[in-house]
């Protein structure tokens, strides 16, 4: 009796697979491809290799003043030199650790929120919405626990841009659910304002809603009260994301399968628990990307603030080149605020993805 034995799988032709395979199927499949894939890579090469030689090999990156500046290349001696007044603004040398201190528990919470196997979520997180604000607040402004007072006029450049967005952040979004809820309500009133409120700031531009808060805004209030730039820039940045973020959160409601909702009365649940336990926990998994993009436009668009006086990273960089010490080296600067803007927008992408593929119930 013969037994025949099974033979083993042989591996795919090597000219089907890999790299080598990749680049003739996508790359040189026919003559015209090929040569666009070679001019392509010319073009694409020398971009690479002046950029490369501009910004690293023929740099300038030590010394104190423009004369260290003789290689040709990018002077990042601009950067370092102007470096903490690129990160604090105007706040008081001496007290910066403040300001240290509020990085520091900023990191802290955010790495904390994001790393899985780190518990008790629930309480980081209301630590990050409730202790967060005030610790960094009696921080940066002072005026308590034996801190100096540290007026908002001196805030500026990057602290300023991460106090502009986080606030404008944590605030624009349970404000934007419930615009977008009172937005689908069945009761008349509440529709209305919702409607009325999400068209009128969706279709006035954020440089007229600052100028709005900061200038007129003070006109219609009494001469005894009196609001801090600041604030006023806040509220008005908030109000304003809020509309957009209405109406994302609103696509991510009417993405919901109406058995969900059905579902939900079935139980006997009230409005509130359906939409707190059922409804939102799902459509908010939905909105991840729409969410997560409006956070990106409005951590860009604090660079507005420039227009009522307040100095984000943006506006120090440009009052800095300025100085006549300093003409001409606008290229290094902008390109240092370009590469601190896409760090941040990156990273809450990529942890956007990151909430994507967590929360993902399609497999």
């Amino acid at each position: 009796m013969i037994i025949h034995q099974p033979q083993p799988s042989l591996p795919a032709p090597s000219n089907t697979i890999g790299p080598i395979a990749w680049m003739r199927d996508n790359l040189f499949s026919s003559i015209g491809n090929s040569v666009l894939t070679l001019v392509g890579a010319y073009i694409a090469f020398n971009i690479i290799t002046t950029v490369i030689g501009w910004a690293f090999i023929n740099a300038d990156w030590g010394g104190a003043s423009r004369d260290a500046c003789t290689s040709g290349g990018a002077c990042w001696t601009f950067v370092s030199v102007r470096l903490g007044q690129f990160i604090y603004g105007f706040y008081p040398p001496e007290l910066r650790w403040r300001v240290d201190i509020v990085f520091l528990l900023l990191a802290v919470t955010l790495v904390a929120l994001a790393v899985d196997k780190i518990p008790k979520k629930g309480w980081i997180a209301l630590w990050a919405v409730t202790g967060f604000p005030i610790a960094a607040y009696y921080l940066l402004f002072g005026n308590s626990f034996g801190l100096e007072i540290v007026e908002t006029h001196k805030w500026g450049g990057l602290m300023l841009t991460l106090v502009l967005a986080l606030v404008g952040i944590v605030a624009s979004l349970p404000l934007g659910i419930a615009l977008a809820l009172g937005r689908q309500s069945e009761m008349p009133v509440i529709r209305s304002i919702s409607i009325v409120y999400i068209e009128f700031w969706r279709g006035v531009p954020l440089i007229t809603v600052l100028f709005m808060a900061s200038v007129m805004l003070p006109l219609f209030m009494s001469s005894e009260v009196t609001t801090d730039k600041l604030v006023r820039a806040l509220i008005g940045i908030t109000m304003f994301q809020a509309a957009y973020m209405a109406e994302v959160v609103r696509g991510g409601l009417q993405a919901m399968p109406k058995g969900q909702y059905e579902a939900a009365d079935a139980l006997g649940l009230s409005y509130t628990q359906s939409m707190s336990l059922i409804i939102l926990p799902q459509a908010l998994k939905l909105m991840i990307p729409g969410i997560v993009n409006t956070f990106i436009a409005l951590f860009k668009d604090t660079s507005l603030v420039l227009i009522i006086g307040l100095f984000d990273l943006l506006a120090i960089v440009q009052s800095g080149l300025a100085d006549p010490k300093w003409l001409g080296y606008s290229i290094e600067g902008y390109t240092f605020v370009a590469f601190v803007f896409w760090i941040f927008c990156f990273s809450m992408s990529r942890y956007s993805q990151h909430l994507e593929k967590k929360l993902h119930t399609g497999h």
